[in-house]
């Protein structure tokens, strides 16, 4: 088979500070209120997605991780729609291109990280999906241009179109045009904030996401004072604490939006537990770590599952560890190049007796943890050369 055209690139998880819950447009994917979201390095997390076309091709698939699956819900169409329109517009405009735009789509996907799992693999997986496609296309459009249609297929999946520290603009517009990612800050001007996320179960949601989200509109008083003060405010006091690396202030709204977040789900009827009793215990441990340390040194934060993604700065990595690592080390994930871990065992735990109460008390909590992931923020979408299409036939490798 010959004439086949692909393109690969990676797109990263996004966890969000400033929680999106909640739409005003199911169709199109357009929220109740702005959010906000850390970008998470692809060394740990991340979507590779290679999409190829050519004439030969009889109908649009899509393997993900090894299998392969329907390419025709109504979101993907809409997102694969949308990409091919502005396609046709450059070959209208320059008639001597392949007409990509009238031919089918092989794409292979794959994740490094578990899929549905609360780990916001949509994100990743869309973002992959629509980068890689205009990649293919050669699409001129922006980043934030993309977000929009990216939007339509995973709503977050839009802040997975900017490194570092992204925003996701609700706007007000009914065709959603205004509704797109913007980048707060890059990478680069925050590089020092990590994340550890302790995987508390790697099982399927009991409530997806979408009917949860439904669920709240519909029936959760708070969710009303959620979206109209709450937040609006919120918005404005995260933007301002990330411009100005202000991480105690950052820490505090980010986990009393986590907080507020899964008080909405719980004040839904009937209520939507995403959280579990693991979940609980890593609440109480990160507040018993401030309060020992007489500083907010770790936040903590939940989306639509039941993972910790706890949120600090390098500097305080060795505060942190020296009583998280001793809880969690029986976990797989450490990475084997951290020969440093080892030595947060200091004397945090040999000698203070306030550190030893902590560590007595959820000495049983690496139990409910499946692993770790030791990771940080990182950069937006990649173009690369890896590819997991053969070009001789169009097929996963």
């Amino acid at each position: 088979m010959t004439n086949i055209h692909i393109a690969s690139a990676t797109a990263p998880v996004n966890i969000a500070t400033l929680k999106y819950w909640g739409k005003r447009d199911k169709v199109l994917n357009l929220p109740t209120n702005s959010s906000i979201s850390v970008t998470l390095s692809q060394t740990d997390l991340r979507t590779l997605t290679s999409a190829a076309t050519s004439p030969t091709f009889t109908s649009n698939k899509l393997w993900l991780n090894g299998e392969e699956h329907p390419f025709n819900d109504a979101r993907s169409v809409q997102v694969l729609t949308h990409l091919k329109e502005l396609r046709k517009k450059l070959e209208l405009e320059n008639p001597a291109l392949p007409k990509f735009s009238e031919w089918y789509l092989h794409i292979v996907s794959e994740n490094n990280f578990p899929t549905a799992a609360g780990l916001a693999s949509s994100a990743a997986g869309l973002a992959a999906l629509v980068v890689s496609i205009a990649k293919l296309y050669q699409l001129p459009q922006s980043y934030s241009e993309l977000s929009v249609i990216a939007r339509m297929g995973s709503g977050s999946a839009c802040r997975s179109l900017f490194g570092g520290y992204v925003a996701w603009e609700m706007g007000q517009l009914q065709d959603g045009s205004d509704s797109k990612a913007v980048e707060i800050a890059p990478m680069e001007h925050w590089p020092q904030m990590k994340a550890l996320i302790l995987v508390v179960s790697a099982d399927k949601k009991d409530t997806p996401s979408t009917s949860g989200m439904q669920l709240t509109v519909q029936t959760s008083e708070l969710f009303k004072q959620r979206v109209d003060v709450v937040v609006p405010k919120r918005f404005k006091e995260m933007t301002q604490s990330i411009l100005d690396k202000n991480f105690a202030k950052f820490a505090e709204l980010t986990m009393k939006d986590s907080n507020s977040f899964h008080a909405t789900c719980l004040d839904s009827f009937p209520p939507i537990f995403y959280m579990n009793d693991t979940s609980k215990k890593i609440i109480k441990l990160c507040h018993h770590i401030n309060t020992y340390y007489n500083e907010t040194i770790v936040a903590y934060t939940f989306d639509a599952g039941p993972n910790a993604v706890l949120y600090y700065l390098q500097k305080n990595e060795t505060k942190l560890f020296n009583i998280i690592y001793k809880l969690f080390e029986k976990l797989p994930g450490w990475k084997s190049d951290r020969a440093n871990y080892k030595q947060f065992l200091d004397q945090y735990t040999k000698l203070d007796k306030s550190v030893l109460n902590i560590l007595d008390n959820f000495n049983d909590i690496y139990k409910g943890c499946s692993r770790v992931i030791d990771t940080q923020v990182g950069p937006g979408p990649q173009s690369t050369n890896e590819c997991l299409i053969n070009k001789e036939n169009g097929l996963p490798k």
